[in-house]
């Protein structure tokens, strides 16, 4: 699927009464492809208009600066589709299920992620490459992840640290253990190596067994 294609579909699933002009959704397309592969610092709006086929001064009558254009690329994502897809999908997938042991749930979990960073890379790059760098997406990211999906993640943990499974650390700590092992792997797969040969069932399986091996009672 190209990027043209995710907008149309992202518009189509997330935002029914979406008034988005042609132009509007060629400026977007083309913006996304370009602040994946360069970066928003080192992108330019002559080289969006280029690509979307359209004059410069069209991208300022809808959007007033640059960064207006990347927080209607990016904040739109994070509360109409990464927040809904994310946490309220993620959540029914993962948490919501019962799962027999702490490794049929690392191992689920690690595979739906991946399987979403995988479908949604050029999207989930530029927020990954850009969120240190505006408060805005940080307080977004913050807002979801406490709403949605904290708790769910804590009951999890407590319920494994029950049964005996892993280790009596705090659960705010293993969670942290386990969200920077999965976001390390993901990083090195789709922004620092994406070129690189991965096998990429391999990488999983051995994500699982470190955290499993690192956390087991």
């Amino acid at each position: 699927m190209d990027i043209a294609e995710m907008m149309d579909q992202f518009l189509r699933n997330y935002d029914p009464e979406n008034k988005m002009s042609e132009k509007q959704k060629k400026i977007v397309a083309a913006a996304i492809e370009i602040f994946s592969e360069k970066g928003f610092a080192a992108t330019s709006t002559s080289e969006i208009a280029k690509k979307a086929g359209v004059a410069e001064g069209t991208i300022f009558r809808h959007y007033k600066t640059k960064k207006d254009l990347l927080i209607s690329i990016v904040m739109p994502t994070m509360i109409k589709y990464v927040a809904p897809f994310f946490a309220k999908n993620f959540s029914r997938e993962i948490f919501e299920n019962e799962h027999k042991s702490f490794e049929s749930f690392l191992r689920k979990m690690i595979q739906n992620r991946f399987d979403f960073a995988k479908q949604n890379f050029p999207i989930l790059k530029i927020y990954m490459q850009e969120v240190f760098y505006h408060e805005e997406l940080q307080g977004e990211f913050r807002k979801v992840f406490l709403n949605h999906v904290y708790e769910k993640f804590k009951n999890i943990i407590l319920h494994f640290q029950e049964k005996g499974e892993i280790v009596f650390l705090p659960p705010d700590t293993v969670i942290r253990m386990i969200i920077s092992t999965v976001l390390g792997f993901m990083v090195n797969r789709f922004v620092i190596s994406p070129e690189k040969v991965w096998n990429d069932e391999e990488e999983i399986e051995q994500t699982v067994q470190f955290l499993l091996n690192g956390l087991k009672r």
